[in-house]
């Protein structure tokens, strides 16, 4: 539904006469909404962008891997790539989000009773380890990192090790995220800094 000439729709959804609108309040509204749509142009510019880039890339892999009957990273890989003069890299990054199923409760219940059977005295650092691990965030989420530091622990117990191997084995990717990252030399030396791509980086 249109708001009709003359008017405007206030945050409740009223319609107020734009003469009951204060001036200052109506610079501020023309003001957001320009800048909204400015940033709505840049967003799809943004889109646009790395949609071409993330291709290009892709079609030079393949290209670069034909020479040798091989497929180079793929689509899924992380690829860097160099100008000539090596004034430039290019990144692409494929960062993986992990999340568990339900193999986690079952991990969980094999790594308590070897808690319960170990001694505290001899094994508390590792009580104290474990039960990090599986602490919740204050949003309720279960860090992937810690739960997964567990299997670094040189435990040889044999209940252990397949709460260990039921821990990976639950192990899912949630989701996968696509990054290009721009990178210019300084100077002449071996060191870059990133090229950035986003507002608060600029």
């Amino acid at each position: 539904m249109s708001t009709p000439q003359g008017y405007k729709q206030d945050a409740r959804g009223r319609l107020v006469p734009l003469e009951h609108i204060k001036p200052i309040d109506q610079a501020r509204d023309d003001l957001v909404n320009d800048i909204v749509n400015r940033a709505r142009q840049l967003n799809r510019s943004l889109a646009d962008f790395k949609t071409a880039v993330f291709a290009d890339i892709n079609a030079f892999v393949e290209l670069s891997g034909e020479r040798y009957g091989a497929k180079l990273g793929g689509s899924k890989g992380n690829v860097t790539l160099l100008s000539f003069d090596g004034r430039y890299k290019l990144l692409r990054a494929i960062q993986d989000t992990l999340a568990f199923d339900e193999g986690l409760q079952a991990a969980k219940s094999l790594i308590d009773e070897c808690l319960h059977e170990w001694t505290e005295d001899a094994r508390s650092e590792i009580r104290a380890i474990v039960g990090d691990a599986f602490n919740v965030d204050k949003a309720g989420n279960i860090s992937t990192g810690r739960i997964l530091g567990l299997r670094r622990l040189d435990i040889q117990d044999e209940k252990w090790q397949r709460a260990m191997q039921t821990l990976s084995d639950s192990v899912r990717v949630q989701c996968s995220k696509s990054y290009i990252r721009i990178y210019e030399r300084i100077g002449d030396s071996d060191q870059y800094q990133a090229l950035p791509l986003d507002i608060a980086g600029v």
